[in-house]
């Protein structure tokens, strides 16, 4: 599949073969939407705690004594039907890990990256060398390359083109900078256009390939 190869205004230079296993991989949605079920909840802290009657603090003695007084039995006053008392049946820490293999996940990035380069949603630049390191100029960059929508911007490495992307980008509510490495199903679903520097493309395909 071939797309145009722009530069950070936009201009057209010319034409760029995106790599066909990555960006022409068979679609499974099931597969994709296993991908983000797993990230989803492997993102999820699990600390989530109440107290049980034997952890709420009090209740060290028998309210009141056990026959004669007309009332129920007790036996403290920490006891579940309490107020102030523990808690039944309530969150308990616990992992919410899912395991995929990491040749299903590969399948599932490829597949997402394929619906995008399919709907005409990934934009290949040449670099992303602004002339100033300010958050306005990547704001008109972008406005340049994707309009209005939302863009996930792909670099190779940590170098000086990815620090001042990643500040430039920072206070742009619909735009994230992401290393090629890190990339994931989550950011690729969540974002309408793809940026991807031109030696990114050698990275995916490295990583995916």
């Amino acid at each position: 599949m071939k797309v145009d190869l722009v530069n950070i205004a936009g201009e057209k230079l010319r034409k760029v073969e995106l790599p066909a296993e990555v960006f022409e991989a068979p679609i499974n949605v099931d597969l994709m939407h296993q991908a983000y079920v797993r990230q989803m909840a492997n993102a999820r802290l699990g600390t989530h705690k109440t107290k049980s009657r034997g952890e709420v603090s009090g209740g060290g003695r028998k309210p009141w004594r056990q026959k004669g007084t007309g009332r129920a039995r007790q036996g403290t006053i920490r006891a579940p039907q309490w107020v102030g008392g523990g808690r039944v049946h309530t969150p308990r820490p616990r992992s919410y890990e899912k395991k995929m293999p990491r040749k299903m996940r590969q399948a599932a990035l490829r597949s997402a990256l394929s619906v995008k380069a399919g709907e005409a949603n990934v934009v290949v630049v040449d670099t992303f060398a602004l002339a100033e390191p300010k958050t306005r100029f990547m704001a008109e960059a972008l406005g340049k390359l994707v309009g209005d929508a939302s863009a996930l911007l792909l670099l190779p490495e940590k170098d000086q083109e990815y620090d001042v992307a990643m500040r430039t980008a920072d206070n742009i509510s619909d735009a994230k900078v992401l290393l090629a490495g890190y990339l994931n199903i989550r950011d690729l679903i969540g974002f309408d256009k793809i940026v991807i520097s031109l030696k990114t493309l050698d990275v995916l395909k490295a990583h995916l390939g």
